[in-house]
């Protein structure tokens, strides 16, 4: 029998982040992992995987059709779809390495199997070589979450498929209907769009991207329209029908009405993720769940049972793997003592399409609901230098700050590399710094960053270059 100061369940960017932390802090770490490789969905079938098949189908596209343009002459590309998997394959393979090394650099063991709460300090894990269990002080919950399923439609990783067989297609679907238009379903649209398939997108709302802005939302569907993808809004899928040579999807509007038929060759469900909680005995340990099966915890990411803490998309919030990191380290601190702390108003959200969308803290509609009054400056990557020479003008930066303090609450941008652009804004917000201090914060030009500076200008109608 192993005793350790911590033990966690999941090996995510959730879980394996407070390990490292915990063992930096003095602890003694276990993790108890029921996958073959470490890192969770993030590594292996999520976040890794779909960002390598987003950069080289972006590859092949710009091959195809820009290169040309920049008198770079090349070519028709042709695509070799195994040989992009590999090169997916060999992304995950790299960080699922590093994931283990940081394991053994920070003496953390790791305990293959499924991890089973027996109640404050007691883990059991069941492996093919049987049951042991492992006594320990602390035990934190990171077993991050599930793709969720639609009544009625059988995920069958083929031809109806989750995220995680839409990144390991062995064709090019010559349709492919997705539904749910959300990040995942954009995204991986994204990729298959590009390698040639004819993509239809059903969502259930009157609008893509539920969350984000409004105003973003909108011009990124325009955006989407415009590079092929086809949008039925406020629908519903309500059956598939397997028995053809191609799929047919039953579609409902959503508030009723007569139904269409949509064939396709795929079919992808993404509506969500949902807790992943299976096994975990979680019932029998006397541990709260809320009404959609999220561990419930405290502020500071403790159970109602003592010793038992929970991070990640298990618990309540946006399911991000950064989000989950944070608090990875946050409840590693907390566990030894100190003051950890996560500022869930500054937490970015990206969306790793062409041109990508980022955004972090409060949008328009969440302003106007809490009644606060509010400023908005505004400025389009079509008067941006570096954009303009780059011929890649799509988008805008959007910042809203409070009218009284000029305090910045939200920035909201489409365009390329908005991900990375995200940071800057939110680094002003965690330091409480107002449209005031970004507009008078030297930008170095030419860069799409300073599009960012334009429209903190604009919030005091200053802006230079519009």
């Amino acid at each position: 029998m192993a005793t350790y100061d911590l033990v966690i369940i999941g090996t995510g960017p959730g879980g394996y982040v407070c390990a490292v932390r915990a063992a930096q802090l003095g602890m003694k770490v276990a993790v108890v992992e029921k996958n073959p490789t470490l890192g969770g969905t993030c590594l292996n079938v999520g976040c890794m995987p779909s960002k390598a098949l987003l950069h080289a189908s972006e590859m092949f596209e710009e091959a195809g059709h820009s290169f040309a343009k920049m008198g770079v002459a090349v070519p028709p590309p042709k695509l070799d779809l195994p040989s992009m998997m590999d090169f997916k394959q060999q992304g995950i393979d790299g960080n699922v390495k590093g994931v283990d090394f940081l394991m053994k650099k920070n003496r953390i063991d790791v305990i293959r199997g499924t991890g089973r709460i027996l109640g404050a300090g007691k883990v059991e894990v069941t492996s093919g070589e049987g049951k042991a269990l492992v006594e320990t002080k602390n035990i934190v919950i990171a077993t991050g979450s599930d793709i969720a399923r639609l009544r009625g439609i059988e995920i069958d990783e083929k031809r109806i498929v989750s995220s995680t067989g839409a990144l390991s297609l062995d064709r090019v679907p010559g349709k492919l209907l997705i539904v749910g238009a959300g990040v995942i379903g954009l995204e991986l649209g994204s990729v298959w769009h590009r390698l040639g398939a004819q993509v239809t997108v059903v969502e259930f709302l009157d609008r893509i991207l539920p969350g984000m802005d409004g105003e973003i939302a909108k011009q990124f569907q325009r955006i989407l329209e415009k590079q092929g993808f086809a949008f039925r809004l406020g629908a519903k899928v309500t059956g598939v029908d397997t028995s053809g040579r191609t799929l047919a999807a039953k579609v409902e509007p959503a508030s009723g009405g007569s139904a269409e038929t949509i064939d396709a060759d795929v079919v992808l469900v993404c509506i969500g993720r949902v807790p992943y909680t299976d096994g975990l005995g979680l019932k029998e340990a006397g541990i709260a769940v809320d009404d959609r099966g999220r561990v419930q915890i405290d502020a500071h990411f403790s159970t109602n049972v003592k010793g038992v803490f929970a991070i990640g998309d298990v618990v309540a919030g946006p399911m991000l793997a950064h989000k989950a990191e944070d608090e990875g380290v946050a409840c590693a601190e907390i566990i030894a003592g100190q003051a950890g702390h996560v500022n869930y108003d500054v937490i970015p959200a990206v969306v790793y399409t062409t041109p990508e969308v980022s955004s972090v803290g409060k949008t328009e509609e969440e302003l106007k609901q809490a009644g606060i009054n509010y400023t908005v400056g505004k400025f389009p990557f079509t008067a941006n230098g570096r954009s303009k020479v780059n011929q890649t003008t799509d988008g805008f930066v959007k910042i809203l700050a409070d009218a009284k303090t000029d305090r910045v609450v939200g920035v909201h941008i489409i365009g390329r590399e908005a991900g990375e652009m995200i940071h800057e804004a939110a680094v002003l917000m965690e330091f409480g710094g107002s449209a005031e201090d970004l507009a008078r914060t030297c930008h170095a030009h030419p860069t799409r960053s300073e599009a960012i500076k334009e429209a903190a200008l604009a919030v005091g109608k200053r802006a230079i270059h519009m």
